[in-house]
């Protein structure tokens, strides 16, 4: 369930960032880019499950300008960036978001707007960090509370973190392949999620 739920909130979300220069606050980007996000699926969703490619290419115009990568594979990272080859740390970067992005894919097929209700803001916009609180409706009626972590850059407020149930999708991952890198090495790490990568592209390919 909650894979579904990250899928349906990490790559929707970010949409509005790209009107920071209106100087949005918090809410505001999340709650315009929950109504942009739906009209770009709107009548899509059959088509878009029979081609990968398709979907992978949509979420990737939509979350790439809008989603800190650099910030969020160093987190996930943590101590071992500081011990990785700037080439290495440019290939995870790539390689991490672009696994995010195929992991959480299908349940963007199952994205309705008003699945998803903002919360009243209770941060402080003057901070460099901040998080927008909301509540997602499964199909079963079950609410679920979804937090946003963004933080705040030139280009206006961009997302890096989602925490579902008090769950961080960053801590997550940083532990899943902390494991990983202990048990074999950092470069053993990229070199997989980049295999991986390439198949699911060739799969895409084949089935486009």
């Amino acid at each position: 369930m909650r894979a579904l739920i990250l899928s349906l909130v990490l790559c929707a979300l970010p949409l509005a960032a790209a009107n920071a220069q209106n100087e949005l606050g918090p809410n505001d980007v999340i709650e315009e880019a929950v109504a942009l996000f739906a009209s770009k699926m709107n009548g899509r969703n059959d088509e878009l499950a029979a081609n990968r490619a398709a979907l992978y290419a949509l979420i990737d115009e939509i979350l790439l300008p809008r989603f800190d990568r650099k910030f969020a594979a160093q987190v996930v990272l943590a101590k071992h960036w500081r011990g990785a080859s700037a080439a290495q740390r440019e290939r995870f970067i790539e390689a991490f978001y672009q696994a995010l992005v195929r992991r959480y894919a299908d349940g963007l097929l199952e994205f309705q707007q008003d699945m998803v209700t903002i919360l009243p803001f209770r941060g402080d916009e003057s901070k460099p960090r901040t998080k927008v609180r909301s509540t997602v409706q499964l199909t079963d009626g079950t609410k679920v509370s979804v937090d946003y972590e963004l933080v705040k850059r030139d280009a206006g407020w961009l997302l890096f973190n989602v925490v579902i149930e008090g769950v961080s999708y960053v801590r997550n991952f940083r532990a899943e392949l902390d494991s990983e890198i202990r048990a074999s090495s950092l470069e053993a790490v990229i070199k997989r999620l980049e295999s991986e990568i390439s198949d699911s592209n060739k799969g895409s390919a084949a089935s486009g």
